[in-house]
């Protein structure tokens, strides 16, 4: 069956004519850029197109809804490859974009909660939490110069119990780090979108892109082709479909939901092993995610597939760890599609003076994302 799509003259003269600026990618960056720029210059007509049929296709409605800025272990990591002032700047980028978030959006819009964040820690993890121990006076004054919190860190072995957990021996809480609801988040971000006057088409695919004397002029997998002046790719994790030499890599992050438990007792955001498995609340369910770190390479990939080794593992700790005795099902498993690099920086660049990026999230997108947004928008709307 031919699917190509033959426009009309009101279809193109209503969407595709006269476009200022191209968004490709309607997730959390792109609706941001495209907030931005009309903020900075009203008059520019811009249109965000993305790939999925009625939602952003990658991982901004996929995501576990974190509202978090550094696990202890996270943190630590990051700092056996990265300077220490790198690794608090991000530590703050992630706190501002979240404040910024929450003042862009009614915290009930997003169905935003500040439960907590929590780090999990079992028999085998004793050297990393001892190391959180020793460092732990030394990150809480870092993170007051971020966050004016005192105690930002602190450890609440107590709460292991209250939460049901079997095989944890330790705790650590972020007081300043919460839950969200990101398809309430998607939905209020489109709805302030559209009432600037920014049009929002999805089921749309670029697959090719040319630079011509009138600007740049795109094809479709939908068969049409349409012209503007600039463009923003912010598709992050595939990027590099439309600008090949950009170092992004995806990492597929495996998710599963359960059905109601009674009596859950969890309550909050959880990390664990350095933050590759994730586990929430949403309600009286157990969202759980993570695993990429037991292959790497397999997950470098942008199929939106599950995999036996993910969720045998996801099924395990579920059972014996965080819903220990508790009757459950599995309702629904999915998958995201991640933007990574060698390093936890998103990539903001002018490629040329009609070509822009803001792409790389490294699973941030939920805390950086309205920053990254403003930054480009800045960029695209720069007279340098």
């Amino acid at each position: 069956m031919d699917t190509r799509v033959q426009l009309s003259y009101w279809e193109r003269e209503s969407y595709f004519e006269d476009i200022d600026l191209l968004i490709v990618g309607g997730g959390i960056v792109g609706l941001n850029a495209a907030l931005n720029v009309k903020e900075l210059q009203p008059d520019l007509r811009v249109l965000v197109i993305d790939r999925g049929l009625f939602l952003p296709y990658g991982a901004s409605t996929r995501n576990a809804g974190f509202s978090c800025y550094g696990s202890m272990t996270e943190l630590l990591d990051d700092l056996q490859t990265t300077s220490r002032e790198a690794v608090f700047e991000l530590v703050d980028k992630r706190y501002r974009g979240l404040v910024r978030l929450r003042e862009m959006l009614k915290e009930e819009d997003i169905g935003y909660e500040p439960l907590g964040g929590f780090e999990v820690f079992t028999e085998s993890d004793q050297k990393a939490f001892s190391e959180c121990e020793v460092r732990m006076e030394d990150f809480n004054a870092e993170l007051k110069k971020i966050t004016g919190n005192n105690s930002t860190y602190s450890v609440v072995d107590d709460a292991i119990a209250q939460f049901g957990f079997v095989g944890v021996q330790h705790l650590i809480k972020n007081s300043g780090e919460g839950q969200l609801n990101t398809g309430k988040l998607m939905k209020a971000l489109l709805r302030k979108v559209r009432s600037a006057g920014v049009e929002v088409l999805t089921g749309i695919e670029i697959t090719n892109w040319t630079s011509g004397t009138e600007g740049l002029i795109f094809e479709t997998a939908q068969g049409f082709s349409f012209k503007s002046r600039k463009m923003l790719v912010t598709t992050n994790a595939f990027a590099r479909q439309l600008l090949p030499a950009l170092d992004v890599v995806p990492g597929r992050a495996q998710v599963l939901i359960t059905s109601p438990v009674d009596g859950l007792k969890v309550n909050g955001a959880f990390h664990y092993e350095k933050g590759y498995y994730y586990f929430r609340n949403v309600g009286d369910r157990i969202l759980f995610g993570g695993g990429r770190n037991l292959d790497f390479k397999a997950e470098e990939t942008t199929q939106f597939d599950l995999t036996d080794i993910v969720q045998n593992r996801l099924d395990e700790l579920l059972k014996t760890m965080i819903l220990p005795g508790q009757s459950y099902t599995i309702e629904q498993r999915w998958s995201g599609i991640m933007g990574l690099g060698p390093v936890k920086s998103a990539i903001v660049e002018k490629i040329n003076d009609s070509v822009f990026c803001a792409v790389r999230m490294g699973g941030m997108g939920v805390a950086i994302g309205s920053l990254i947004g403003r930054e480009a928008a800045e960029l695209i709307t720069s007279r340098k």
